[in-house]
């Protein structure tokens, strides 16, 4: 199976960049898993709301420009459905068996995913009603991901 996690903006923070590191490393037996990076819109700290949607906007072409027709896509959205792990496993597991190997897991930016990201995924996942750092999601992503693979292999490590 091959994921792809792409985000937007830079990873900076040396803690992130090495806890994903670290999971990366654990999933490459199971998984081939790409980290895809585009960057974030250069804005002022205040936008109007119409600002923000062009900040969205823009950053939401340069995601789904890197996305690949075939993959199954899956937008990190506050309005997404909520999974366990388990839930998690399950889908990663359904998708293997019938034939979507490319997943996409698809992170907006500090304003969230533009419409057209949204309207590109087969799926919305959201991980609560709190609102995390869009780099820090990414570290629980890539650890809620090798988690999900361990448990669909039976193996030790989910409890």
């Amino acid at each position: 199976m091959h994921i792809q996690i792409a985000a937007v903006g830079k990873l900076k923070e040396k803690y992130l960049v090495l806890g994903i590191a670290e999971y990366a490393k654990r999933l490459g037996p199971y998984v081939k898993l790409t980290l895809t990076e585009v960057p974030d819109e250069k804005a002022p700290e205040t936008m109007s709301a119409a600002e923000e949607a062009i900040v969205r906007e823009r950053e939401g072409e340069r995601l789904l420009a890197q996305l690949k027709p075939e993959a199954h896509v899956v937008a990190l959205a506050l309005e997404g459905e909520l999974w366990s792990s388990e839930d998690l496993a399950g889908q990663l597991d359904k998708l293997a068996t019938y034939g979507r190997s490319h997943v996409a897991f698809v992170i907006g930016g500090s304003n969230g995913l533009a419409p057209n990201v949204l309207q590109r995924a087969q799926q919305k996942l959201s991980f609560g009603r709190m609102t995390l750092p869009h780099q820090l999601m990414r570290l629980v992503l890539v650890e809620q991901i090798y988690r999900a693979v361990k448990i669909n292999r039976g193996e030790p490590y989910h409890k």
